[in-house]
């Protein structure tokens, strides 16, 4: 049967991040008070990779979902399955990382279904347990037990928002797409592009990201970017790089893509 999640054994290695303020400080009093943390912030600006970083740093085992809308509480907790003729009980993620004592990251919260959100309530006040009406158990979290979740506030709707009395249950942390000559740093230290190069695809990011909400859904990500960056450092030319990560991925309307071209060729000169 295929995880649903994805665990992230410790390693040696920190994946790399830049902080841009005092995000990773703040992390590290959330996870020594026992705090659950929230983060907001669009598409692609480096939540997922502030989590993974900071969970290496702090030598814990990371279990990472990527909610959807099809994501039971059953998918977090747990369920009975048939193995050999016999009925076994499988732990979900949230149940691993409250056993095991790991911090457990739901990316895109609000895709879940209602239920989730229900069978967090007890982790995120001063009980710190979960209950497992199927199995009958009530277990409580290690003191190296940490929740995070994280969403995008610019998709948010009437169906799909965090009731306030769950949001209320959080530490929270609004990220944003860094300062351009941080994203510069990002972007080389990811791709392995000169920055110099790094600077022109970050200044274009910049006047693409003014349009949302006007002619786009959504600015440029910094993991577009990198992608950017990636394919040019391995001998993709600027003009194409640029086409296949930062206009087609934006936007299927053919006068809007004529646009972003238009503005691309301004911006690269």
């Amino acid at each position: 049967m295929t995880r649903p999640f994805a665990v992230t054994d410790l390693a040696p290695a920190v994946p790399f991040y830049l902080p841009i303020g005092n995000e990773c400080t703040l992390f590290e009093h959330a996870y020594r008070r026992h705090l659950p943390l929230l983060l907001k912030g669009p598409t692609g600006c480096g939540k997922t990779r502030f989590v993974s970083h900071m969970a290496a740093r702090l030598g814990r085992p990371l279990f990472t979902v990527a909610c959807h809308d099809d994501l039971t509480a059953a998918d977090l907790t747990g369920r009975f399955l048939l193995q050999g003729g016999d009925t076994v009980w499988s732990d979900g993620p949230l149940t691993r990382a409250v056993r095991e004592g790991g911090i457990c990251y739901l990316d895109e919260v609000v895709e879940a279904r209602k239920d989730v959100t229900v069978v967090l309530h007890p982790l995120t006040d001063d009980r710190r347990i979960l209950p497992l009406e199927r199995t009958g158990e009530t277990l409580r979290a290690p003191d190296d037990f940490m929740l995070v979740v994280s969403y995008n506030p610019g998709y948010q709707s009437l169906l799909k928002a965090l009731k306030p009395s769950t949001r209320q249950r959080f530490v929270a942390v609004e990220f944003d797409f860094p300062p351009a000559d941080t994203e510069v740093r990002v972007v080389a230290g990811e791709s392995g592009l000169a920055p110099e190069r790094c600077r022109t695809l970050v200044a274009l990011a910049g006047r693409l990201r003014e349009l949302k909400g006007h002619d786009l859904e959504e600015g440029v990500s910094t993991r577009l970017l990198v992608y950017c960056a990636s394919l040019m450092a391995d001998g993709v030319g600027l003009e194409e790089a640029v086409m296949c990560c930062l206009i087609e991925p934006l936007t299927d309307d053919p006068d809007v893509k004529k646009g972003l071209v238009a503005l691309a060729r301004i911006v690269l000169g």
